[in-house]
């Protein structure tokens, strides 16, 4: 008996164990990624506003990818917008979010 065996119909893989086909896991470990606060918060607005696409991401297992983009994407947003106050020489005309003139 072969050791992987691949489901045509639905694509996925199975390993003998004993006597049994299992589903086979991903042969690769998922990345230690670190948990930032722009993760936290998209994943609250999933869980809050966007239940179909959080329980789709989810179930299958794209969620982590998903959330540690956006967290990167964000971060440097961020800090690509810190650096332009503080570019602009005059911090203090920014307070909380609006801009003075």
């Amino acid at each position: 008996m072969e050791r992987f065996v691949t489901d045509e119909r639905t694509g996925l893989k199975y390993e003998l164990v004993g006597d049994y086909y299992l589903i086979a896991g991903d042969d690769e470990p998922e990345e230690n990624q670190a948990i930032g606060v722009w993760w936290q918060r998209h994943l609250r607005y999933l869980k809050e506003c966007h239940r179909g696409r959080y329980a789709n991401l989810l179930t299958s297992s794209e969620l982590n990818a998903y959330l540690a983009d956006i967290d990167r994407q964000a971060e440097e947003l961020f800090l690509r917008v810190v650096k332009q106050i503080l570019l602009d020489g005059d911090a203090a005309k920014y307070h909380y979010g609006h801009r003075y003139r």
